[in-house]
This record gives structure tokens, sequence and C-alpha cells, in this order.
């Protein structure tokens, strides 16, 4: 048997000409041209339904383009398939790991092969792939099951698997979401020096301008379908490529802070809990947010940050402590939340803040379906209802069909502008909000961000949990960091050192 990455004989280049991709009416990539230099660093931008995962999937062969070529190694090719793609030395790295997390990392390297034995020589596997990695930049622990490596190791396993299946032409969606600032960085310096020794070509998918002005040597962005501009890095600002991404009119404007931190709003203190695979605890000593206040929870997805939405919305018990609004208990019931204008935007709205079956005029009304301005009524009609879902609909952009929609058809952008805004609405004195812009575009992040300071501005308490760093960086006054369920660091937004809380979220510190 032969060690699968030592096939590789050198970096890859792609090229993309005039690919065109029509599914009947609609066309997701229109006459797209992209070269992807061999040993090249290349970043691809764009908005949500921008044309990215199209043009990637036609060129791994999940699709086949309606039109235009493929150029591999500078000859034309027809990719039918992916594994006519990986037999051309073409290899992706998803978003979320596809690693086997009770498997050591040796196991799910050989495994990963076409030609992987039905009775496995260890001893003779384990020495290929020592060869293996020693002509590699980075390692990671073969004997060790992936469910005890860091995200930053499975990550570089991720890549090592790509390597050591002899691919040469790497493409990353969003490789570095669920890893640390220092993770991250670690990944990509390291993806970078195989791109400066020859070794591969990366395109690497991204929204993180930090990143491509860090690590990329060329871009190219795409709107709506087509190919709205390219360039070297080092040229370009961030300005120039998110006026490209989304039109130089529809940049969003900048978030302004106004106001100093008033009286407490939300308290907890020594509050406890079990995390939702029943083992972990939850462990909240002391956590206060003051009025005309925004309070970051940064943190790796997983550390309690969701289990800590679910207890101040009333959506998991806590077995002790205590959670106060404006000094009195609270328990997150209906009648309180009215009361103390407590607004929230949990994670996965459509899960957790939607009726999916109902109308959006519906959903949007589940706050003010039974009072009006002069108070608490029975019911308030549907024309009502109808009017006010109408005026929201229009001021936060949600693109629906038709106000009588199943809130459930709507994309879960407009899922989230929809929530936003029957959240938004009214008074609002604390506001509990998770991953705020998750799955919006480029050109709604900014406004809503704005919207989330204006709230702060005029005197709301905001709790802000986003895996987001930065995020949490434009927007918090203070920033706190969860880890294994446990506030592990704090400091004011304004002296924020995005490695030490790097480090926090890592649990290194």
């Amino acid at each position: 048997m032969t060690v699968q990455g030592q096939n590789a004989k050198g970096a890859l280049g792609v090229e993309t000409v005039g690919m065109t991709m029509r599914f009947g009416g609609f066309t997701a990539l229109d006459d797209v041209s992209i070269e992807i230099r061999p040993g090249s660093f290349h970043a691809l931008l764009g908005e949500n339904g921008a044309g990215k995962s199209t043009l990637v999937k036609c060129i791994m062969g999940f699709y086949r383009a309606t039109a235009g070529q493929l150029m591999v190694g500078g000859q034309e090719v027809d990719i039918p398939d992916p594994n006519a793609a990986h037999a051309m030395g073409l290899g992706m790295v998803y978003q979320h790991f596809t690693l086997v997390p009770s498997l050591t990392a040796a196991e799910n390297l050989v495994i990963s092969r076409a030609d992987a034995p039905s009775v496995i020589d260890w001893s003779r596997e384990t020495a290929a792939l020592e060869a293996f990695l020693d002509g590699m930049p980075f390692r990671v622990p073969l004997d060790q099951p992936i469910n005890r490596l860091a995200a930053g190791e499975k990550q570089k396993l991720e890549i090592l698997k790509q390597l050591y299946l002899g691919r040469r032409f790497l493409i990353l969606d969003e490789p570095t979401s669920v890893l640390t600032p220092a993770e991250a960085d670690e990944v990509l310096g390291l993806v970078r020096g195989l791109c400066e020794a020859g070794q591969i070509t990366v395109l690497m998918i991204t929204h993180k301008f930090r990143e491509v002005t860090a690590f990329a040597d060329e871009v190219s962005i795409l709107r709506r379908g087509r190919l709205a501009g390219k360039g070297r890095v080092r040229d370009l600002s961030h300005a120039e490529m998110a006026a490209m991404m989304v039109g130089a009119a529809a940049l969003p404007q900048s978030a302004a802070r106004d106001g100093a931190a008033g009286e407490p709003v939300l308290s907890l203190e020594g509050v406890r809990a079990i995390d939702r695979s029943g083992l972990k605890p939850i462990a909240i000593d002391r956590l206060e947010v003051r009025a005309r206040e925004i309070v970051g929870i940064a943190g790796i997805s997983g550390n309690g940050q969701m289990e800590l939405m679910e207890i101040l919305a009333g959506q998991r018990k806590p077995a002790a402590g205590s959670i106060r609004v404006k000094g009195q208990p609270f328990n997150a019931r209906r009648q309180q939340a009215r009361i103390n204008c407590v607004r929230y935007l949990p994670e996965e709205p459509l899960r957790n803040a939607c009726a999916p079956k109902m109308s959006v005029t519906e959903n949007i009304g589940f706050r003010t379906f039974d009072v009006n301005g002069k108070g608490p009524r029975f019911w308030l009609g549907m024309r009502e209802l109808g009017r006010n879902a109408a005026a929201l609909v229009r001021e936060y952009k949600v693109k629906t069909a038709s106000l009588e929609s199943p809130i459930a058809a709507l994309s879960g952008g407009n899922v989230q502008r929809a929530v936003l805004a029957r959240e938004l609405s009214g008074e609002v004195d604390l506001l509990l909000i998770s991953n705020p812009c998750f799955g919006l575009d480029f050109s709604a992040v900014g406004e809503i961000r704005a919207r989330i300071m204006a709230a702060r501005n005029n005197g709301a308490a905001v709790l802000l949990i986003s895996e987001d760093l930065d995020e949490i960086m434009e927007l918090a006054d203070r920033i706190l960091v969860m880890a294994e369920g446990r506030i592990a660091f704090e400091t004011p937004g304004g002296q924020a050192d995005i490695t030490e809380i790097g480090r926090h979220m890592a649990g290194h510190a």
C-alpha cells in the first residue's frame, strides 16, 4: 500500500470560465470566471445566496454547470461527480467536522481511503502514517479519539486527511467558525505555509475580512450570482471589499455608542443547572447587566451559552440561585416579561421563538395579540394584527410572499428579522439575544447591530451571547468569556485584547 499523501505532485491551479448554473428559471451563477493560481491562497467572499456554495459545488462535481468550462491544471475537464473531483486532486474541508468522534485520528485517516483494507495491519499503517506526518508542517496525536481533541486539532486533522488522500487543491468552507482566534490564526498560518511551499492551492470561503487580509493572496467577490470584483488583497481595503459584496449604496452604517451605564437591570447570583447532555454543570456565580450597557458573552459553542439563554428565557429550570430583573425575582413568565419590558431573541428562533405553522402575522403578534395602547384586552382582531405586522415587515425588510404565509416558509435570515422586529418594537428595558446576526446577509448585519445599539442607547440593558467574536468586540461595553459552563474572564470592551480573550475561550488562561 502506498500512503495517499505521497502521490501529490504539487499545487494545482483551477479556473472557472463563464460558469453558469440555472435551476429552472432561477440563475444561481451567471457567467463567473475566476482563476485560482497554483500555490495561491484565494478567498471567496459574498453574501448569503451570492453563489459561493453553487460555485464550489460545480467545481467539486455536486452540480453539473449549465454552461461554462472548468480548467484543472491548465486542461479543460468534465467532473460528473465528487469522486471524479477527488481523482483529479480536488478536495473540500467542510464547515462542520466530518470525523468519526469515537475513532482515533489514525483510524479516521485510514478508513477515509477508498482502498482501506477490510482487515487492517495497524503496525504497518501506523508506520506509514508517521512517515506521512514527517513530511507535514503540523501533526496531530494519532492515538487519541477525536472526541478528546481540541477544535483546532480537529480542523488540522480535516486538512491532513485531504493531504493524505492526495488532494492538491483544497476548498475550505468557513474553516474557522468553531475555532478561537489563536487556533484560527495557527491553522490558517499553517495552510498558507503549505501554499507558499507549493504543495497545495487553497480557495477559502469566509466572511471574516481580517482573515482575508492576514492570509489570502487574492480575493474574488460574488454578488447575486455574478462576479462583482476581484484583485490582490494587498490592494483592497475592507470597505472596498464590502462595497463589492453589497454595492456601495447599501453599505451598512456603523453603530454609534451614546451614554454611560446606569442601574442594574438583570442580576444573577449563584445560578446552577445541568447542560443539555445531563453531565456538565452550568455555574454562574455572578452576572449583572446595567441599563444602557451591552454585556457580550463570548465562547466556543458548547460551553454553556445556550443553556444560559434557556435559563433566562424560562426554558431550563435552574437547580439553585437567583435571577432578578429590576431587583425583583424573575422566572420569565409572560406577564413578568411584559411588566418589566423583557425581550428575547434566542438561538434557532424558528424552533425557540416561533410557532412554525402559524402565519407571519400571528408570529409577529405574539406579544401584542391581547394588549393595545389602553392595556390588556381579550384579543386583538386579525385586521389590527395584520396592520401591525405589515408595518414591522416593511421596517425590518422581512421578505415574505405573504403575511399569511407560515413563518416556516421564510428563509432563516428572514425568520431572524421577523422575530427581531417583534422583540424590538415598543418599550424595551432588557434585551436577551443570542447570535442575532446568524444567517443574515452582510448588508443586514450592520443594520441589526445598529438597532441593538439603539436599544442600548435608549436605556435598555442588553445581554448579547454570540459566537462571532467580531460582533462582541464591536458592540459590547463589557465582555465576559464562558468556558466549561462558567464565567471565566471579564474585561471592559474598550480595553479588550483578542489574544487574551482567545486564551480564556480555549481554557488556556
